[in-house]
This record gives structure tokens, sequence and C-alpha cells, in this order.
């Protein structure tokens, strides 16, 4: 039997060695919390026109949050799907933030490995394509109460391969979602677009509607997790007794709802993102009109 001191001691031993590990991840992570105006690129392949150039420019836009892939389930396991082509570079001071839809039925169990896997195919993929200074990863998922203990063991497990690259982890957030406690990632991106339900023909826009924003505020104001805003700058298309309409969301809307919000959690107003990036969107609206989007 070994002596009680010689136990103590490899024990204080491994306490130091953790402690010094996470303090190495905690220094080699990027801050949690990046201020700076955004898009989300939701395409299946990476390439830039003469507008979306000049709209990241003048609209002093830092990152992009690049869908790489989705997640879905096939033949009973999870596995990458729509992986973007990439066809172009983006401009000088612009970073990349690769970005992964995971759907939520792959979250009803866990998967050994999917966490490693995901990570190290989203490293490979920027490896391959020259893709330099990556400094995040997103997941992006519509997780629910059914879902959610495993997707936060998901995102601890992802959560420890970043820190092994030095990267911090992002999550999306919706507005159902603030009801429960917030994932275990460095900061979260408040989706405030979607909000209601396409199916039902009222007269709300269901892409943002501030009447289904409101109900959520108030658990915004306690809420213990780092928050970006990302507001809808598309619009949907929808057949109503045959005929097409489109609903696109109004600017006064959108700063409507973002005035609201940021009431209630100031700190949304540091880092704005806009969805997504594409000539037609850039053009639906003004140039005054995404001063105020990004207006901090």
């Amino acid at each position: 039997m070994k002596p009680t001191y010689a136990i103590i001691s490899h024990a204080l031993t491994a306490m130091l060695a953790a402690a010094m590990l996470l303090a190495v991840a905690a220094c080699r992570r990027p801050p949690s919390m990046p201020m700076a105006n955004a898009v989300y690129y939701w395409r299946t392949e990476l390439r830039l026109d003469s507008t979306e150039r000049a709209f990241l420019k003048t609209c002093d836009i830092r990152r992009i949050y690049c869908r790489y892939f989705d997640v879905t389930m096939r033949d009973g396991e999870p596995m990458p799907n729509a992986t973007i082509a990439f066809a172009d570079t983006l401009p000088e001071g612009v970073e990349l933030v690769p970005t992964v839809f995971i759907t939520e039925d792959c979250m009803h169990d866990a998967h050994e490995g999917l966490a490693r896997k995901l990570v190290a195919r989203i490293m490979q993929m920027s490896a391959t394509h020259d893709i330099g200074g990556v400094r995040e990863l997103q997941l992006d998922c519509d997780f629910t109460h059914r879902s959610r203990h495993v997707f936060y063991r998901f995102l601890e497990e992802v959560r420890a391969e970043t820190a092994r690259h030095g990267l911090r982890l992002s999550a999306t957030i919706r507005l159902h979602q603030l009801s429960m406690p917030p994932p275990p990632a460095d900061y979260g991106v408040l989706m405030l677009y979607n909000t209601g339900d396409p199916r039902n023909f009222n007269k709300r826009n269901p892409v943002l509607d501030r009447r289904d924003v409101l109900p959520y505020v108030s658990r915004l104001r306690d809420y213990a997790m780092p928050l970006a805003a990302a507001y809808p700058v598309y619009s949907w298309q929808r057949t109503i007794y045959g005929v097409h309409v489109e609903h696109t969301v109004e600017a006064a809307e959108i700063l409507a709802v973002k005035e609201m919000v940021e009431n209630a959690q100031p700190a949304l107003a540091n880092t704005i993102i806009t969805y997504h990036l594409d000539k037609v969107n850039i053009n639906r609206y003004t140039p005054e009109d995404y001063e105020a989007f990004y207006r901090h």
C-alpha cells in the first residue's frame, strides 16, 4: 500500500497538470465574443460578384459565417450533406467562420466519434482550400427539449476538439430555445428570423414579426450567455389559394425588432449579422437601411 502522502502528492500533481492544460487551452482560444459587422453565407458555392464585394467593403463586414455542409441522418447515421464548393476567395481582412447545420433528428441519440469527425472534416476542408485565419466554428441546430441533452453533450465534445486547435465555438439560438439553459459554447447567435409558422395563413409575416418576438424579450435580460444578433434580409415565397406571394420584411420592422431586443440586452448591438449574403438580398434594401441595420 502506498503511503498517504504519496497518494496526496500524486493527486495534487494530476490536478495541477489538468489546471495547466485548461490554462493553455484558454490562452490559445480567441476572445469569446468577437465584435464586428458580419453576414451569413448560405449557398452551396463560394463565389462573390462585384456587388457582393462592394457590399462587404461599404458595410465594413469583417466576418462571414459560411455554411460548410449540413449533417443529416442517412441509413441511421449522421452524414455530411450538401458540402460547399470553393470557387473564390474572400477579400483581405474578412474572416471566415466555418458553420455547420445539423438536423435535429441527428441529436435524438448520441453518436460516438461524431464530434471528432466533424471538426476534422472542417479543418481538412479549410486546409485543402487554403482558408487561413480560422479562429472559430459555429454549429446551427434547432434543438428541442427532446434533443437538448444529447446536443449539449455533443457541443462539449466539439468544444474539447476546438480547444485543441485554439478555436472558439459558437452556437445559434432560436427564440424558443431561450427558455432552456444556454448551450456549452463561447457565445450564441440569436436568430431573429423564421419567427413565425409559414403554414399559418394569418396576417403575420413568418420571416419576422415583432409580435412573435415580444413574448421572448424578457428572457434576454437574464440570459446567461453572450449573444450576437442575426436579422433577415431575404424573402420567402408562399402559395396562398394558388397565388404566389412574396413575404419580404420591411426595413422598419427589422429596426423595430432591433430596438426592442437591444433595450432588453444592449450587448446585442455589438455584433450584428444579416442573413444572408446575396446580390438579390443586397438590392432589396437601400444603403441607408443597411447602415441602420448595422448601427451599434
